[in-house]
């Protein structure tokens, strides 16, 4: 399982890539093989501020729907515009051209409550 050695991680499998006082946020490798083929993302948040662990949108797979939540607090600058006519790069690329939403940090000390990379892998089922 690719796990990215310099993003944080949330127990939701949401991770974070920080770039100055902004990040990239997307899902992760496990949760994309858990949920299967992506067919749809959702995120109409854009603009909005929003605290840590509420929803930004949501992914849609074959077999389901999820939540996507915030790993930190911050305002929605961006939704990947890839992703709008090919979801499946979050299944393809979820750390390069799969991310998400970029967000500007609105509390930067919240990233210290993710988990690194090794907790991360630690957290997931063997």
């Amino acid at each position: 399982m690719n796990i990215q050695a310099d993003y944080l991680y949330t127990k939701d499998h949401e991770w974070l890539k920080v770039q100055g006082d902004e990040a990239l946020v997307g899902i992760s490798e496990y949760a994309s093989h858990e949920l299967g083929d992506i067919v749809f993302i959702e995120v109409e948040t854009v603009g909005e501020t929003l605290d840590k662990g509420e929803s930004f949108g949501t992914i849609e797979a074959v077999k389901t729907v999820a939540d996507m939540y915030m790993p930190v607090s911050g305002e929605i600058l961006d939704f990947n515009p890839d992703l709008e006519s090919s979801p499946e790069l979050v299944n393809q690329d979820p750390y390069g051209k799969g991310w998400i939403i970029r967000i500007r940090l609105t509390d930067a000390s919240q990233t210290a409550a993710l988990m690194n990379a090794a907790a991360y892998r630690e957290s997931l089922p063997q």
